[in-house]
């Protein structure tokens, strides 16, 4: 079984699409008691953030906040907009012709753009800017490149660019993420920072591509997991990607980071395991080929999310190489911690929320596909 580049952009542009419709608020998992206060930094940067109120912009302001800087939120004043209430916010629509009027004055450090899909963005808040921020640090996307074969760093092969001018198109993820580097690169020029995630997991993330696991496990009884327990899964806390991205702008870090992990190499079973650890579960784990699985329709990362078959075309998509973020500093809180962190986030989310997982097989599609299963071991 494998999944195609096409049903992994386009499941990602849907995810993607949907994160900005509205998040529950995050203000509970960004209260004191609830974090670790981050210690002052050398030196104070204005920074301003594209977006700030979706998932990883709240961890962000609040790290920059903690480490003495002062910040400015640009967005439209939907999402999440009772968050920060003391933080300077100024609003613009980017889909509309003069939807970055509102940049055309000020001056910053540091620009920070999370939420782009769209390389239009990119190129109209460039114009907006130019010549009045010193750095600015784009959030890309592993789905940048064209071959996920084998392990890759920050020079492998990238899909063709989008065309800029051409109607917006979701479905072309990765090609307009390739299109917006370009773009970042024509509007800022040197002073540009590439931050290329693969999964991003945590509170906060309605995707459900990690969340499924807890939440599942805690269910307890016969889990259906995927492959074999050998495969290797990679992904990253919200937390500790919007931390470390803060730690770029305080640097002046430039250049093209890949940024997944653990650090260290993990297995599908290292995280099952990892997640049961945290739980009280009397959880099992029943281990189905993919072969098995593609057979019977069920999708690696969707159906099963974080995994992905290590063969063939996806032989590499879970062994993206990151050491160049690694040695500037991207580090990784422990496993348990994320996994009962989501879950608890999970849980205090409202019960309509809760029954419309956007990821994962419901419990009785999950028990049919494990009867069939085991039908064919009798």
């Amino acid at each position: 079984m494998s999944v195609s580049r096409r049903d992994f952009l386009a499941s990602s542009a849907t995810i993607g699409g949907a994160l900005t419709l509205g998040l529950p608020s995050l203000v509970h998992a960004l209260e004191p008691g609830a974090r670790v206060q981050a210690p002052r930094a050398g030196a104070p940067l204005r920074i301003l953030i594209l977006g700030g109120t979706g998932f990883i912009g709240p961890n962000q302001v609040q790290y920059a906040l903690d480490r003495g800087h002062s910040v400015t939120l640009f967005n439209r004043g939907v999402t999440n907009s009772t968050l920060f209430p003391n933080v300077p916010r100024l609003v613009g629509d980017r889909n509309l012709a003069d939807g970055h009027k509102a940049l055309e004055s000020g001056e910053w450090d540091v620009v920070i753009d999370n939420p782009t899909a769209n390389p239009k963005w990119v190129r109209d808040a460039g114009r907006a800017l130019r010549g009045r921020t010193k750095h600015y640090i784009f959030v890309s996307t592993i789905s940048v490149f064209s071959d996920n074969s084998a392990p890759i760093d920050e020079n492998g092969p990238l899909n063709a660019p989008s065309d800029i001018d051409a109607a917006f198109d979701a479905k072309m993820y990765g090609q307009n993420k390739v299109r917006s580097e370009i773009e970042a690169r024509t509007q800022f020029g040197d002073n540009v920072t590439i931050v290329r995630p693969g999964l991003i997991v945590g509170p906060g993330d309605l995707s459900d591509r990690f969340s499924y696991w807890p939440v599942r496990i805690d269910r307890g009884g016969d889990v259906l997991a995927p492959g074999t327990p050998n495969d290797p899964v990679q992904y990253i806390d919200a937390r500790d990607l919007s931390q470390w991205i803060i730690r770029l702008a305080e640097t002046k870090t430039l250049g093209v980071f890949n940024a997944t992990g653990p650090k260290l190499p993990t297995t599908m079973a290292e995280m099952l395991y990892g997640i049961k650890a945290v739980t009280t579960s009397g959880a099992q784990f029943t281990w189905v080929p993919a072969d098995f699985l593609g057979a019977n329709q069920v999708r690696a990362w969707s159906d099963m999310p974080v995994w992905v078959p290590p063969v063939g075309r996806t032989a590499g998509f879970a062994r993206v190489i990151c050491q160049k973020a690694y040695a500037s500093g991207l580090a990784f809180r422990p496993l348990a911690e994320t996994a009962s962190a989501t879950l608890a986030w999970y849980q205090a989310r409202p019960a309509a929320e809760q029954e419309k997982a956007r990821a994962g097989l419901s419990a009785d599609r999950e028990l049919a596909v494990l009867a069939a299963w085991r039908a064919t071991r009798k």
